[in-house]
């Protein structure tokens, strides 16, 4: 099938990849335009990108792809299907209705929880128990359009936003192969997402990090976990910021949140409803990564401390 892919983070490499080896030709592959990275700010080509020029592929990188330009642009590639993972623009209804079979999206959630633009985060942040990929056909509405398969996921206590991401893009590669080969010989058949169950994934901020010891260890971790490795969840002690890059739920106390109460194996801090959470790696401000235990040394901090 000819296709134009369009994607852009390390997510959606896999899924052009596996298109390409099931022998589909890729006629075009739009990604977002080079961004200035690191502190040196270094103009730096997106993932997607650069495997695809690896792979001799032409690449497009439109500002914008509601003008013209771009339709016809689009238009002269001839695409019978348009495949998007994690591109981030939003297509307009020109490009959307030009393809024969459509706009295919892999979106990493079980639709029609989690549309938008973090599903991933959120889904750990939220306490799911799986998350997934759904394809879809895209509409003009946010991840509303109608359903074309789904693969399940479970996240397990141990799963990050860096663990869980490697797996749902591997899933969603193969997810959308199958989806491409259904399309193409019509045993896949679009079915409308339910109105029952829809919640959203906002864009992720720095500030949403902050830990409040009031929710529950349960809650907390949940955080820790979406948000590492950015952005990061994060206290303050003495007045200084501190990431919490790992942590774990351990027995219930008594104390006040946001008390320390041990530092025997770790960081233990009360927190709401009588729970406790150990932080067992951190990140001072200005340092690097650090067992709980090697900050602790070089910082006293004893038991009824309240952060």
């Amino acid at each position: 099938m000819r296709i134009v892919f369009m994607g852009t983070p390390d997510f959606a490499v896999g899924s052009l990849k596996q298109l390409l080896e099931a022998g589909h030709e890729i006629v075009g592959v739009f990604t977002q335009p080079d961004k200035p990275q690191g502190r040196k700010m270094v103009l730096t080509p997106p993932p997607v990108k650069k495997f695809a020029l690896e792979k001799g592929l032409t690449v497009y990188q439109p500002a914008s792809v509601k003008t013209g330009e771009a339709l016809e642009l689009l238009k002269s590639l001839d695409p019978e299907l348009i495949a998007v993972v994690a591109y981030g623009k939003i297509l307009p209804k020109e490009i959307l209705e030009l393809p024969k079979f459509g706009c295919v999206n892999a979106h990493a959630s079980l639709l029609p929880r989690h549309r938008g633009a973090s599903p991933i985060q959120w889904s750990i942040y939220c306490g799911d128990s799986k998350t997934g990929v759904t394809t879809m056909l895209m509409d003009e509405g946010m991840d509303t359009g109608d359903m074309l398969k789904k693969a399940e996921v479970e996240i397990t206590d141990d799963d990050n936003f860096e663990t869980l991401h490697d797996k749902l893009a591997l899933v969603g590669a193969e997810l959308l192969v199958k989806t491409v080969e259904g399309l193409e010989n019509g045993t896949v058949i679009p079915q409308k997402q339910p109105e029952e169950g829809v919640c959203y994934a906002p864009i992720i901020k720095k500030e949403m990090g902050q830990i409040d010891f009031s929710k529950t260890a349960r809650e907390i971790d949940c955080l820790v976990r979406a948000f590492t490795p950015w952005p990061s969840a994060f206290m303050f002690v003495d007045g200084a910021r501190v990431k919490v890059l790992k942590a774990k739920v351990t027995e219930n106390c008594d104390f006040e949140s946001g008390t320390v109460v041990d530092t025997a194996d770790g960081l233990k801090i009360a927190c709401g409803n009588g729970t406790a959470l150990t932080v067992l790696e951190l990140q001072p401000e200005g340092k690097g990564a650090m067992t709980a235990k090697a900050y602790l040394n070089g910082k006293q901090l004893k038991a009824g401390t309240k952060l």
